[in-house]
């Protein structure tokens, strides 16, 4: 009676072995590509002041309730390159400056936020502003003075008007 023998194949020819190294060839190859992602990216959330800008959280809110106070409510519409947005205010004293302060930037990429000073025209201020990325992105507008300031948050691509102020802090209108 003989024992029958297994026919021997050679390592690389059996599945178990590549397998096995398929779990870390995976980790160095994420490895890899995060070492890239962290080198070629910059962190746009670390400021160097951040002392300074610290001290200066009670101002902001500050602003923030005077438009409140005030009523405002901005209706922004974007487009593909550009920004429009009608400002209109509860307190009837309240004139509307000549120029705005509108900054828009991204949550996470520093890189891709932008500045302007946009003019009135008529009754509604326009600028040039060229998005690159789709998502989300907060919108600041603010009197050149600086004694009010309307914070919320536009998605792209929007779909109409989207309104900042007021009692909502942030509603859409089709």
């Amino acid at each position: 009676m003989s024992i029958p023998l297994k026919s021997s194949q050679p390592w690389y020819r059996e599945p178990w072995p590549w397998l096995l190294m398929l779990g870390p060839f995976v980790v160095i190859l994420a490895g890899t590509y995060t070492a890239w992602l962290a080198i070629s990216t910059s962190d746009g959330l670390v400021t160097d002041d951040y002392y300074r800008k610290g001290l200066k959280v009670d101002q902001t809110i500050a602003r923030s309730e005077r438009a409140k106070a005030l009523g405002l409510v901005a209706a922004v519409r974007v487009t593909s390159d550009t920004l429009s947005l009608r400002l209109t205010a509860a307190d009837k004293q309240f004139i509307a400056p000549e120029r705005l302060v509108v900054i828009v930037s991204h949550p996470t990429r520093a890189g891709l936020d932008q500045t302007q000073t946009v003019i009135r025209e008529g009754a509604a201020y326009a600028a040039k502003f060229r998005l690159p990325a789709s998502g989300h992105w907060l919108v600041s507008i603010e009197d050149e003075a600086k004694t009010w300031r309307l914070l919320g948050n536009v998605v792209l691509p929007a779909a109409g008007e989207v309104s900042i102020g007021g009692t909502a802090e942030v509603s859409r209108h089709p």
